[in-house]
């Protein structure tokens, strides 16, 4: 997965990131979906609504780029918790 600079991170439209409104893990590729599935209990400052969206923008990213998804819905994941705010 390539690093994204801010200035690419900008030319990102916010409907391709998994939480566009804090425009938190990006989707434009398989490799970045596969870092959000990863990295998704670390976002902190979101609702579970907020999660729940992002899942399904997450699960049709995974469609698109042809990513594997063992997991059903967040609360699935493998990883450590997450902060509610």
């Amino acid at each position: 997965m390539s690093k994204l600079d801010q200035e690419k991170r900008d030319e990102i439209p916010s409907r391709e990131f998994a939480f566009p409104k804090q425009q938190k893990e990006p989707l434009e590729d398989a490799s970045h979906v596969r870092n959000a599935i990863a990295r998704f209990n670390q976002v902190e400052g979101v609702t579970d609504a907020e999660r729940d969206e992002a899942w399904k923008r997450i699960r049709a990213a995974a469609r698109k780029f042809d990513v594997e998804m063992e997991e059903g819905g967040w609360r699935e994941l493998k990883h450590g918790g997450h902060r509610k705010s």
